[in-house]
C-alpha cells in the first residue's frame, strides 16, 4: 500500500507521516510531494493507493490537484489534511470527489477515523 502526502512544507508532511504510523499505518510505503505540480506528477507516475493533500500549495492548490485527476479519469482515494475546515470547503471537497478531510491540529484518532474505512 502505498500513501501520498503533499505538502508544501516539510515538517507537515513529516507531521502527517508519523501520525499516520502512529494511527497503525506503519506499514505503509509513504511517497512525498512539496508542491500541486508534484502531487499530480506523483499519482500519474507512482501510482499510489492513497493521497494525503494539503489544501493550499504553490503551483496547484490541493483542490486543483483533485479536479484534474478526476478530469483525467484518476479516481484514487484523495483526501485532504489542511488548516481549514469550513464548511463551504468541505462541500467543494466533497463536490471535487474527496473523501474525507482532516484539519489540522489533528490526531492519530482522526486519521484512523477517516482511513480504516479506506484501508481497513
Amino acid at each position: 500500500m502505498k500513501i501520498l502526502i503533499a505538502d508544501d512544507s516539510r515538517v507537515m508532511r513529516q507531521i502527517v507521516t508519523r501520525t499516520l504510523r502512529q494511527a497503525g499505518y506503519d506499514d505503509h510505503d509513504v511517497i512525498e510531494a512539496a508542491d500541486g505540480r508534484q502531487a499530480f506528477d506523483a499519482v500519474v507516475n507512482e501510482n499510489p493507493d492513497l493521497v494525503l493533500s494539503d489544501w493550499n500549495m504553490p503551483e496547484m492548490t490541493g483542490i486543483e490537484v483533485l479536479r484534474m485527476l478526476r478530469a483525467n479519469g484518476v479516481e484514487v482515494p484523495f483526501g485532504f489534511v489542511t488548516s481549514e475546515g469550513t464548511a463551504e470547503m468541505r462541500n467543494t471537497a466533497e463536490e471535487a470527489g474527496a473523501i474525507f478531510l482532516i484539519t489540522k491540529p489533528f490526531t492519530a484518532e482522526a486519521f484512523r477515523d477517516a482511513l480504516d474505512p479506506i484501508l481497513g
